[in-house]
């Protein structure tokens, strides 16, 4: 069996410099920086013995010290601020700017805001600060215009899921409003003609477009909308739970929702709690706005209103490595379609009339 060492016995061994490379390859320091850099003008036989050097020494260059002494300026680095990175929406859109980011060999930083503002602003500062090429945000706070100086500095901002506000940039964004109309009228042509709304934070504007196609769509099929069968603010799976259990508890005397939308995913998976927990999962209909992992392994089958987050990924990171490239036309706002998904609690029909 073989024994590896002991890491904290170990003998201190200082990282390779590139003046280590250029003794040991027997060439200049700067001819070794050209190699690094991938530059031309070095002979074929100095690039080998520069790369042998590298590989022997385990030489690895400082990229942000070395970015900055090019004329581009380019650090190899794009910042991505979202808005919760366990969420499986910012996962989904954080993998695909990835995937894109890698084939361009470009390392990506990432960070969470939880809808806090100051720490939207902290994020970026921190990003900018480490001369990161470019940013994708999903904006949380009431105004953008704190980054029209990064812009005009010549650093390229794609937004994604939300609009920036005070600022004219690049945008990448569902068609909320006319996934929530889709969903209430999916209930309605079952039957349901009290269909409850659970919202997410009032001001998000997400959550606003939303609110509106609900109320879009139960005007348009001639619905009453009933304010005791809306709740806004709920951000947690607990919160939503609650907020269900409370609604439900008119079902009894005829007044409480057959029907519910939920307009976000955390928010639909506290309602399918709360069902469950009351025994109504297979008598209220329910169709959440964003798919979710295991969503159709449960029983009923949770319909969804899907976004296609990895397409979201992917268009706004595409877009701006066209940015990088010099694209230099006007902002663009992309509007990506929703899909309805129908997989059987949505189409639950009323139990009661």
């Amino acid at each position: 069996m073989t024994e590896h060492a002991d890491p904290a016995t170990m003998p201190y061994r200082p990282r390779a410099t590139l003046r280590d490379v250029a003794a040991m390859a027997g060439v200049s320091m700067k001819t070794v920086s050209r190699v690094v850099n991938g530059e031309n003008g070095v002979t074929p036989q100095k690039v080998d013995a520069v790369r042998q050097a590298i590989s022997r020494l385990d030489y690895r260059p400082n990229l942000s010290a070395s970015a900055l002494r090019r004329s581009s300026g380019r650090t190899a680095a794009i910042g991505t601020v979202l808005e919760d990175l366990a969420n499986p929406f910012s996962s989904a859109l954080l993998r695909a700017v990835e995937d894109v980011a890698n084939e361009k060999r470009v390392l990506i930083l990432a960070g969470s805001v939880d809808e806090d503002q100051q720490r939207e602003r902290a994020l970026v500062r921190a990003f900018t600060e480490r001369r990161v090429d470019g940013l994708i945000v999903a904006p949380v706070g009431e105004d953008q215009g704190y980054l029209r100086a990064e812009m005009e500095a010549g650093t390229p901002l794609v937004f994604v899921d939300r609009q920036p506000q005070g600022l004219l940039a690049d945008c990448v964004l569902s068609d909320n409003e006319s996934g929530a109309r889709q969903a209430v009228h999916r209930l309605a042509d079952v039957g349901h003609r009290r269909i409850a709304y659970l919202g997410d934070l009032a001001l998000i504007p997400t959550a606003e477009q939303r609110f509106a196609g609900y109320q879009r769509a139960l005007l348009e099929r001639g619905l009453p909308l009933d304010p005791a069968h809306v709740v806004h603010d709920l951000h947690t799976v607990d919160d939503a739970a609650r907020a269900t259990t409370a609604l439900l508890r008119g079902l009894g005397d005829g007044n409480g929702p057959t029907a519910i939308f939920a307009s976000q995913n955390l928010v639909t998976i506290g309602a399918i709690t709360a069902l469950q927990d009351l025994g109504l999962e297979d008598s209220v209909a329910l169709i959440g706005f964003d798919d979710f992992p295991l969503a159709d392994l449960l029983k009923p089958r949770v319909s969804v209103i899907a976004q296609n987050p990895s397409e979201m990924g992917r268009v706004a990171a595409e877009l701006l490595f066209q940015r990088l490239d010099g694209d230099r036309g006007r902002p663009q706002r992309i509007l990506l379609p929703t899909t309805t998904v129908l997989r059987g609690s949505g189409e639950i029909p009323p139990a009661v009339p």
